[in-house]
């Protein structure tokens, strides 16, 4: 007999069209929610916040609580692995994380160890265990990572990828990719063994955000964000064949079919850009894989009809599934929870 995972999100990772589609948001745990702000600080700021099991947990369960979705992605920031690695990561108001010193060279890479990896983040671990208790039943848990690529721009930056416009790293991947490919291997495998942890700890599924697609040629952007998250997907897969495995590659256009088939992930989040059509046959259609997304998270800020008529266009389109509600982007902080509330009646109304 064939195991049916329970789950509504689960079950649609698996490759079924479900009663109706599952709702997640990415930043659904964020500073658009009043509760959010005070747990934060609370804790102290950001990297408290994300390094305090009890806070991560709070506010992992905050929009569960509220909106009642279908799955909890774990609360923690994208630039964590590049501390546990060896750089210093801050959080400064009005700019974001900042890494420092910036990767910029061979010898920069050198400096950097998966010696004290675990050690770094074992707060993310424990967090992670501690949801697989508190969670509601039906609820299914994400965990996560940024794709090495992602992380790298972080890394060579120095801060956050929307307050840069990559040109070091561009300049540096581009034009010296043998010296620059190491950093990429590095990643790969620290992410990869971050990824194992999570499952280990009783992550359901895993989410891998590929932020800065859509800023690489297509030759770089194959050999950069497809090969990388392959070899993920390749040793995750090895050791844990059920946990079902989502990409995001955020701005990567007509590569999106290439994306999905090369790298064998379950699913893959679509961003707002991506025609809806064109991703139910060629993704959904051809390839039998499930997508993810793609409101435009401006209309979720703005809400009413125009809200409901984009949510609308997207469930004709992509419903017939497999297919799991989301954004194309995260959560803006400006946006009022009563139209998250909303959407997410609308959805479970269909």
């Amino acid at each position: 007999m064939v195991y049916e995972p329970r789950k509504l999100l689960l079950r649609a990772l698996a490759g079924e069209r479900t009663e109706r589609p599952p709702i997640w948001l990415m930043r659904q745990a964020g500073r658009y929610l009043p509760e959010y702000l005070v747990t934060r600080a609370a804790a102290g700021g950001m990297l408290e916040l994300c390094n305090s099991p009890d806070h991560a947990v709070e506010v992992t369960l905050q929009p569960i609580r509220r909106f009642g979705f279908d799955a909890a992605i774990l609360f923690a920031d994208l630039p964590q692995i590049a501390a546990a690695l060896g750089q210093v990561l801050e959080y400064k108001e009005g700019d974001g994380p900042v890494l420092s010193p910036p990767i910029r060279s061979a010898a920069d890479v050198a400096r950097l160890t998966l010696t004290w990896l675990h050690q770094k983040l074992a707060p993310i671990y424990e967090t992670v265990r501690r949801l697989t208790v508190a969670l509601p039943p039906n609820v299914a848990l994400i965990g996560y990572a940024g794709a090495p690529w992602t992380v790298a721009t972080y890394m060579v930056e120095g801060r956050g990828g929307g307050a840069t416009d990559h040109a070091t790293i561009k300049r540096w991947a581009l034009s010296d990719p043998e010296e620059f490919q190491p950093l990429i291997d590095l990643l790969t495998e620290a992410i990869t063994q971050f990824l194992a942890r999570q499952i280990e700890s009783g992550a359901e599924a895993i989410q891998l955000f590929e932020s800065s697609a859509g800023i690489l040629p297509e030759p770089f952007f194959q050999r950069w964000c497809v090969q990388p998250v392959a070899a993920i997907v390749s040793a995750l897969r090895a050791k844990y064949p059920d946990t079902p495995i989502i990409a995001f590659p955020r701005g990567a256009g007509l590569l999106y079919v290439g994306y999905a088939e090369a790298t064998g992930v379950n699913c893959v989040g679509l961003d707002s850009t991506v025609p809806l059509a064109w991703a139910a046959d060629r993704i959904q259609g051809a390839l039998g894989c499930c997508v993810q997304g793609s409101l435009d998270n401006q209309l979720l800020a703005a809400g009413g009809a125009a809200m409901y008529a984009e949510t609308d266009r997207i469930l004709a389109a992509l419903g017939r599934g497999p297919f799991i509600f989301n954004l194309g982007h995260g959560i803006l902080k400006t946006t009022r929870p009563e139209h998250v509330q909303s959407l997410v009646r609308h959805i479970k109304s269909q």
